[in-house]
């Protein structure tokens, strides 16, 4: 009886640590599987967002050039998805972040006072890119990236809004906010390889950024 029992617990605790391991990865509607980490009261994908359809089925539009960036879409760095998705995830510009379908059911686009709470918890802005930066993957001198919280940010650089030109790629990493600034302009974060910060900033909405999603409450 005693042996009996000793299973059904073993048996109990094997599903829950399984149940476990299951939650610690979300799947977008394209099928791509995201790791996921907790950084004090949040959860985080610790990678950046590659989805290429709206969480209702719609796909998203390809831009390659700057006819149509003014409107919902997104690409990949230099145009080159075999080169950079896996690694780098999707840019995508802030009007295709403001129709609230990009990330997962369950989880959207952080706010501005959610990546003040990230920060915040790190010890504030001015320190806190180093503890969120992938001690691989930047160039020299990646300045105090010590990667303590599981976010793994990577640099993987910018679309500019004018002229479709690509920039900052293994120097600085760009992540929306859900936030609009003003008209035209949102708030977004910027870490970079000489710099130990994690900036707040605001920009044209037409430029391609990466975009990291949040679990909701």
């Amino acid at each position: 009886m005693k042996i009996k029992k000793f299973k059904l617990f073993a048996l109990a605790l094997f599903f829950l640590w399984l149940t476990g391991l299951q939650a610690q990865t979300v799947k977008d509607i394209d099928g791509n599987v995201y790791n996921t980490v907790t950084i004090g009261t949040q959860v985080w994908m610790d990678e950046n967002l590659k989805v290429t359809k709206y969480t209702d089925g719609v796909a998203i539009p390809l831009v390659t050039d700057n006819r149509t960036w003014s409107k919902p879409g997104y690409c990949w760095y230099e145009n080159d998805e075999a080169t950079y998705k896996n690694t780098y995830g999707a840019l995508y510009n802030w009007h295709a972040v403001n129709t609230g379908k990009l990330c997962p059911t369950g989880w959207h686009v952080p706010s501005d006072a959610e990546w003040t709470t990230l920060t915040d918890f790190l010890g504030g802005k001015d320190v806190a890119g180093g503890k969120l930066k992938s001690i691989t993957g930047w160039k020299s001198p990646n300045i105090v990236a010590t990667n303590e919280s599981g976010f793994t940010a990577l640099p993987g650089g910018y679309r500019y809004f004018l002229y479709s030109s690509f920039k900052s790629i293994g120097n600085e990493g760009y992540w929306w906010s859900s936030t609009e600034h003003a008209t035209f302009k949102a708030f977004y974060r910027k870490a970079r390889n000489y710099y130990n910060d994690l900036g707040s900033y605001y920009e044209n909405e037409a430029n391609g950024f990466s975009v990291r999603c949040i679990m909701d409450k």
